[in-house]
């Protein structure tokens, strides 16, 4: 069967490397639909992205009036999808999107419904000391939490059937969407595979979005839900 592939990126003030993520997604050799999410770029990205959706059949542009966060663009995204499988591209070049395909193969072959593309799997990859020590805290924290044994909670690559996230609503429209999502996933009883991907993280200079506030809403979003599973758990221990 041949699976088809919605790849939602989410945009914002990215014209310097937007359209080098667009071109490698564009020439990946599967059956695939680009969605692509502009938060209301000012920097010229709108323009790009106008002309690449005027010569791009595959692709769909939806452009906010409004800027409502990576959470809120993915999750305006996924409302769009129609492939059999659902991927998150940054539009940043940190991470290659020739490593879709592999991690495809995995949920092609049946093998399991959720892949996410580990940064930490094979080796430390480049980043600075915070950005490492916050990683691993949010890993260690979730894994003892959920009894889970990720390497990479914070990845971009969240790859999975769409048909299994019908039915889950999110409430999260920042960074923490992702932690959200993968903690929804973890519930409903989904086995992730990791596969390891290289890494290439640029620096707030260069226009990296994501902040040393934004680990500890994230941990914030981990502690939460897991003081709501286990007060609903008590909850129906006691109705029953």
């Amino acid at each position: 069967m041949d699976i088809k592939l919605s790849v939602i990126i989410p945009v914002y003030n990215e014209a310097p490397t937007v359209m080098e993520v667009l071109r490698a997604v564009q020439a990946l050799p599967v059956n695939k639909e680009i969605i692509i999410v502009d938060g209301n770029s000012t920097d010229g990205t709108r323009e790009l992205l106008e002309a690449f959706g005027s010569e791009t059949p595959e692709a769909r542009i939806i452009f906010q009036t409004k800027r409502n966060g990576r959470g809120g663009a993915l999750q305006e995204g996924l409302e769009q999808a129609t492939g059999d499988v659902v991927v998150f591209q940054d539009a940043d070049l940190e991470l290659d999107p020739n490593a879709l395909p592999k991690l495809m193969q995995p949920i092609e072959n049946g093998k399991c419904n959720v892949v996410f593309g580990s940064r930490f799997l094979d080796a430390k990859p480049q980043m600075t000391i915070l950005q490492y020590i916050g990683n691993r805290v949010l890993n260690i924290v979730t894994n003892i939490l959920w009894g889970t044994k990720l390497t990479d909670v914070e990845t971009c690559y969240q790859m999975f059937r769409r048909d299994i996230i019908s039915g889950m609503s999110f409430q999260r429209k920042d960074m923490a969407f992702t932690m959200e999502l993968t903690l929804a996933l973890i519930a409903a009883g989904h086995n992730i595979v990791e596969i390891p991907v290289e890494y290439h993280p640029r620096t707030g200079a260069e226009g990296k979005k994501l902040y040393w506030g934004d680990g500890f809403v994230t941990l914030w979003v981990i502690i939460q839900t897991w003081l709501k599973t286990i007060c609903c758990c008590r909850r129906c221990r006691s109705a029953s």
